[in-house]
């Protein structure tokens, strides 16, 4: 089996897919590699299909009228992303590129998407389940940008990162962390400090480590 069928495998989009279906989609697929901040899509352009992150991070986000970029999703190896026009046969809703070094991404065009959907309800069941999780996501984030202060947002960002790769690693900088939570990263800087004096983090270098879980999530307010 191929990296890429390893990955369908076990994403949980395509859960009862066929080894025939399977081999469709990876001899359908196309491998594109990006270097740092190298556009990916543009919004507003026809979509091409569904991605999935081979190597490296990918940053999914929207521009304001001032240039200033809000980062909605961040997506690595294994993830998928752009579902919404793959599976519409719309315009790109968002713009991707690369956050990390390297990035290698596969490209599963929208007619072979919507092949493996048309014969197979499973599938397209889990397709169903997956956008709602998504919206649901979405709904969160709007929550949280409009009720809850820095502090409170960076405090779940990081209790989310231990649970999704995606969130750190190469990339996940504190300019890309103050973008999707909407900050400075200065903003983010003061608020690491403050979590790191409540006893919550400390610092290694320059990685953050979660010293009292319990502490973090009572400042996320999820306790």
């Amino acid at each position: 089996m191929t990296i890429l069928e390893n990955h369908i495998a076990s994403s949980p989009y395509f859960d009862g897919i066929t080894p025939t279906e399977l081999k469709y989609i990876a001899d359908n697929s196309l491998l594109r590699t990006y270097t740092a901040n190298q556009a990916i899509f543009v919004e507003g352009e026809p979509a091409e299909g569904l991605w999935i992150v081979e190597r490296g991070r990918v940053k999914i986000y929207k521009l304001n009228p001032d240039g200033n970029e809000h980062i909605l999703h961040l997506r690595g190896p294994g993830k998928t992303f752009n579902d919404i026009g793959a599976l519409d046969g719309g315009d790109n809703p968002a713009n991707a590129a690369a956050l990390s070094t390297e990035v290698q991404a596969w490209l599963v065009p929208t007619p072979v998407i919507t092949h493996v959907l048309a014969h197979n309800p499973q599938v397209a069941l889990n397709v169903i389940r997956l956008l709602a999780r998504r919206v649901r996501s979405l709904v969160g984030q709007i929550e949280d940008l409009a009720l809850y202060s820095v502090i409170v947002r960076l405090a779940r960002f990081l209790i989310r990162q231990t649970d999704d790769p995606s969130l750190s690693g190469p990339g996940i900088t504190r300019t890309a962390i103050a973008a999707h939570l909407n900050t400075t990263p200065q903003t983010i800087s003061v608020a690491l400090r403050d979590l790191e004096t409540a006893g919550a983090i400390e610092f290694d270098r320059h990685r953050i480590i979660i010293v009292d879980e319990q502490k973090l999530r009572v400042i996320a307010m999820l306790e």
